[in-house]
């Protein structure tokens, strides 16, 4: 762990999760997240970014940011990002950092759908749009790689499980920085990982689910999928950190998958923060996940 991580680390643990544990407003916290964003992940030169609408029958186009880079491969597969933020926060502009250094390294499209958010709009409105926009482009010829972070790579893991439901075409993979994949909490990593977790205090997670579900299943695949099927999936990459609150969401996800003969690539990295990429012009760890998820982007896209 490089000096600069552990000194992240100290200024999370002391700024961010502080903050974290004592916010209440949802509208607060996005406006939050976005300043954060902008400071901490900031996207490389090289790109072109525009907004687009993806159709969705009966109803207005769901509103997407697209990512392309000058070096686009037209012939290779999309990237279908969908960003983290508890369900109730983030966007795909506080994302296109980070998507955007993924995009540049691999050369793919990314497409970052602006998913609708609780409290206003709770579950089920972010998989139902999470599907529409993988319905919109899954004809693209080179295929679609499906990644997400946080609750977003729940939000992923819980589209592959709907995709392998529904009998529709197989991304050629899928990718999650520290998913968040089961509202049920009964990782033993939640408790045991409390203290550790530089950003994310435990105690607000029932919070934010009650925020996003208002009451319906938890242990619906959609919403955890640690409790869906995967028989037929393509490829899988997970990433967590050691000391993170979700490090049984992502453990437990990735024996599941295996389980059901999934090809699971699961990187658990000593101490550093929840989806630590997004600090990519920060420390050399993020670079270097990076650097490793888009080899294992680019050796799919190439079969």
């Amino acid at each position: 762990m490089t000096r600069r991580a552990r000194l992240l680390n100290l200024w999370l643990r002391y700024t961010a999760k502080p903050i974290f544990a004592r916010l209440q407003d949802p509208e607060r916290a996005r406006r939050l997240i976005e300043r954060s964003a902008r400071l901490a992940s900031r996207p490389p030169a090289g790109l072109q970014f525009d907004t687009i609408g993806l159709e969705r029958p009966g109803a207005d186009a769901l509103e997407a940011l697209q990512i392309t880079p000058e070096a686009a491969q037209g012939a290779g597969p999309i990237l279908l990002y969908l960003h983290g933020g508890g369900y109730v926060f983030g966007s795909p502009r506080s994302y296109k950092g980070l998507v955007g250094h993924i995009a540049r390294r691999t050369g793919l499209t990314a497409i970052l759908p602006r998913y609708r958010l609780a409290p206003e709009h709770p579950f089920p409105a972010a998989p139902d749009d999470a599907l529409t926009a993988y319905r919109a482009i899954m004809d693209h010829p080179g295929g679609i790689i499906l990644g997400g972070d946080s609750a977003g790579g729940g939000l992923a893991l819980g589209l592959l499980g709907q995709i392998c439901a529904l009998g529709l075409r197989q991304p050629v993979g899928t990718f999650c920085f520290s998913p968040f994949t089961d509202m049920t909490f009964s990782g033993e990593s939640f408790a045991a990982n409390n203290r550790a977790d530089p950003i994310l205090p435990a105690r607000r997670a029932p919070d934010i689910a009650q925020m996003y579900m208002q009451g319906a299943n938890p242990e619906d695949p959609r919403a955890s999928p640690l409790f869906a099927s995967f028989f037929g999936a393509g490829p899988v990459w997970i990433t967590v950190g050691s000391t993170e609150i979700l490090l049984d969401d992502a453990r437990r996800m990735s024996e599941h998958l295996m389980q059901q003969g999934v090809d699971v690539t699961c990187v658990i990295a000593p101490d550093l923060p929840h989806v630590w990429p997004l600090f990519h012009d920060l420390i050399p760890e993020a670079e270097q996940s990076l650097a490793e998820l888009s080899g294992w982007i680019t050796s799919l896209s190439r079969l």
